[in-house]
């Protein structure tokens, strides 16, 4: 295990920063290793990539495949035997209750957290408006086919998997099934893809997944030397905003396959940590018929306060409609694993 004394006894410590393997993960750890590199120039840090159980697993709907956990775990192991020191992650596919012994140390600035639609290469839809009826819209996010089918009835959602390179050649496949696919914005652009954005998804159409377009550095509890080094690479506004958010999903038990979305503004005060916090949070159940959706807008001095406001909106939302939506979506989701698993014991004993 690498050891956090090392600096001590006089041995330069070098830092590896871990992530999944696919391409825009790769890249985001580079994002995040040059910000440790310049702020801290005499130190090395070095990068290892790994492929996680959401990477092996791209047949089934991610609505059946359990939480967010399926993203990290692989990576949290490694953590935890000391043979990485710090995990750099999509904020948004972070649980929000993490195993004992890790945290999250850092959050860098967020880039624009907002969904966008992509069209068929050649066609001139401009918006999801222009979209014609019984067009076909790919996206793995029951969250954004539950808001879009309460103003988008006329569509066909259907589940589309894959890194970003995949998803584009499936959209563009001239005997393909999709007219346009809806992803995160932040994705698209670090990979380079934003001159193919149609248009930007924001309220009132769209509520962001939680925690979306944020980096999130994950180390171990007892690793003071990695959490001071996190500490010179955190952007305070995207932390407290995260936190929000994230408050708010824990409260109402949300994985990554669940619809609820947020939209979060900090009105900043010059020159100090604080400001007034803006946070909007909705549940909507997958038939997009039923939809509860509140804001909160308070003033808030420390990160604490941010997280308190979270807790106080997800209650609000689970008093006004939020948990009737939840159970069903638990007892649905459910069904469809028990059939899955059904299935897949019949074919085993065929």
């Amino acid at each position: 295990m690498t050891n956090p004394a090392s600096v001590s006894t006089g041995t330069p410590r070098k830092f590896t920063l871990a992530s999944r393997a696919s391409e825009l993960a790769k890249i985001q750890t580079n994002i995040a290793r040059d910000a440790f590199s310049a702020t801290h120039p005499d130190t090395e840090f070095e990068t290892a990539f790994m492929s996680t159980g959401g990477d092996k697993n791209q047949s089934q709907a991610l609505y059946l495949l359990g939480g967010k956990a399926l993203w990290t775990k692989e990576l949290e192991v490694a953590l935890l035997a000391g043979e990485v020191d710090m995990l750099v992650h999509s904020f948004k596919d972070v649980p929000t209750e993490l195993p004992p012994g890790c945290e999250i140390a850092g959050v860098m600035r967020r880039e624009d957290p907002v969904d966008c639609l992509i069209v068929k290469k050649g066609k001139p839809w401009t918006s999801l408006e222009d979209l014609p009826d019984g067009s076909v819209v790919g996206t793995s996010s029951v969250r954004r086919v539950a808001q879009l089918k309460r103003r988008f009835p006329r569509f066909v959602f259907k589940d589309v998997r894959g890194n970003l390179n995949t998803r584009m050649a499936k959209l563009d496949a001239p005997d393909g099934p999709f007219d346009a696919i809806i992803l995160a914005r932040a994705g698209m652009v670090r990979l380079g893809w934003g001159p193919r954005i149609t248009a930007n998804l924001g309220p009132p159409t769209l509520l962001h997944a939680v925690s979306q377009g944020a980096l999130a550095i994950e180390i171990r509890t007892d690793d003071e030397a990695s959490r001071a080094l996190c500490a010179g690479i955190t952007h305070w506004p995207t932390e407290w905003a995260c936190r929000a958010e994230r408050a708010c999903l824990r409260v109402l038990e949300g994985g990554c396959s669940v619809p609820v979305g947020v939209h979060t503004e900090l009105r900043e005060k010059e020159g100090e940590r604080g400001g007034v916090l803006v946070l909007t949070g909705c549940v909507t159940s997958l038939d997009g018929a039923k939809h509860v959706e509140h804001t909160i807008e308070r003033e808030v001095r420390s990160v604490e306060e941010a997280e308190e406001i979270g807790k106080q909106l997800a209650k609000v939302l689970i008093e006004t409609g939020a948990r009737e939506i939840l159970a069903d979506i638990k007892e649905d989701r459910d069904k469809k694993i028990q059939l899955s698993e059904a299935a897949e014991s019949a074919t085993a004993a065929v």
